[in-house]
């Protein structure tokens, strides 16, 4: 079992280049099917959702390969519709695989999808855009079988803003015949790096970063190399690293008007915040403990539910009370519990956290529960008194390429254990 020891109450001081976005590269990674050829992609992290997803293109007879960052897919020769089951209850993304596997073969058999249990995360909106788009779709025993000729245009309105469905309707779209408008889509930049990403392949797409999208079908595309993006949700926690280690931190190579509310939020505790000319380097200088906070989670450009759990590590060492309300996950407090062992004050009411920050925290032993709240009882033990140990870290390594390298690049003193 992988697990890190940290030491806290040391100064964090230290600068870091962000690694490529998770949650981008991996709708292009199942994107890559629409194109019949060899897509390269730069700068990909090599995290654990992006080999599962690798494992995934390959059982369907792509071939793969990532190497200093650089992602080969061969997709040439598809001769699989099954995408297997051992690999879906891995990961949730996985389902993105469904509509550009059902545009380019007729059919697509997937199972529903895994990944943290962070509570109802239902799939519906996926399936409703695909039927909307012509595909016939049955659900039994868990397993879900799409068939279709060539997808038809069509116009469809998000009941609710929902990323995954956004990105599984474009991609399912730029194949399509006729024209596709979609409404009430959610607008985060991950979607508008996808958009980018498909129209080097070829595609057609406008309004992308807006509520609605245009897409209108070709009838093929092609191959591309692309350059990914930062990760917003990898350079936010960081800076809250930089919070919970009273330092002076800085992260490279991520948009600052990607993170505006989180951004916010930093300067409401209390912090100095600094962008660069260009906006590609934040800095962050936590001079005191930081002051009480109050956030409430949303779809962008709102407050992302990913950054939550290292917030919330931050109430727990703040000085006066704080307020935290989950909008978008319903078991997003599970790290809650776990935070309890190093002596945080906290209560949960419904989908409320209110926190009595303390400082210094007691050291602890605690478990990760999920991908960010891993991550952020990292950062609550940077604030503890001692040595903390944090176990089941193979959570963690699903979207951060490699969290002790980049805690020690900004100060400090952790070490990876096998327990």
């Amino acid at each position: 079992m992988s697990a890190v020891q940290v030491r806290g109450l040391l100064p964090l001081c230290g600068k870091i280049k962000v690694q490529g976005s998770k949650n981008a590269v991996l709708p292009m990674m199942a994107a890559a099917f629409l194109a019949k050829g060899t897509t390269v992609i730069r700068r990909v992290p090599a995290i654990a959702d992006v080999f599962c997803m690798m494992e995934i293109l390959e059982a369907l007879g792509c071939q793969c390969s990532l190497a200093d960052g650089v992602l080969v897919m061969d997709t040439s020769a598809v001769d699989e519709v099954r995408i297997p089951e051992e690999f879906v209850g891995k990961m949730r993304s996985s389902v993105m695989v469904l509509g550009p596997l059902l545009s380019r073969c007729g059919e697509a058999v997937t199972y529903y999808p895994g990944g943290c249990v962070l509570g109802k995360r239902p799939i519906d909106l996926h399936l409703y855009a695909l039927r909307a788009l012509g595909a016939e779709i049955h659900e039994a025993g868990g397993m879900i079988l799409a068939q279709a000729g060539r997808l038809r245009g069509a116009e469809i309105s998000f009941r609710v803003p929902s990323v995954g469905a956004t990105e599984n309707a474009v991609t399912a779209a730029v194949l399509a015949d006729g024209t596709t408008v979609l409404k009430n889509c959610a607008r985060e930049p991950e979607i508008s790096e996808l958009c980018r990403f498909l129209a080097a392949m070829g595609a057609d797409i406008s309004g992308a970063g807006t509520s609605t999208l245009i897409i209108r079908g070709m009838p093929s595309l092609s191959p591309c190399e692309f350059d990914l993006g930062a990760d917003r949700i990898a350079a936010g926690t960081y800076l809250a690293a930089g919070v919970c280690g009273l330092g002076d931190v800085a992260v490279e190579g991520v948009l600052a008007a990607e993170l505006s509310a989180p951004l916010s939020v930093f300067r409401k505790m209390g912090a100095e915040i600094s962008v660069s000319e260009g906006g590609k380097e934040i800095r962050l200088k936590m001079k005191k403990r930081p002051s009480g906070f109050s956030l409430r989670t949303g779809p962008y450009p709102g407050f992302p539910t990913d950054l939550q759990s290292p917030f919330l590590a931050a109430a727990c060492m703040a000085a006066g009370e704080s307020r935290i309300e989950e909008t978008v996950f319903e078991a997003r407090f599970e790290a809650a519990r776990q935070m309890r062992l190093f002596g945080a004050r906290l209560a949960l009411e419904s989908q409320t956290a209110k926190v009595t920050g303390q400082y210094p925290l007691m050291p602890a032993v605690a478990r990760a529960p999920d991908l960010r709240g891993g991550a952020a009882l990292l950062l609550l033990a940077l604030a503890a008194d001692g040595l903390s140990i944090v176990t089941d870290m193979g959570h963690v390594k699903r979207g951060y390429e490699d969290i002790c390298r980049d805690l020690a690049l900004l100060g400090a003193d952790v070490l990876e254990l096998n327990l």
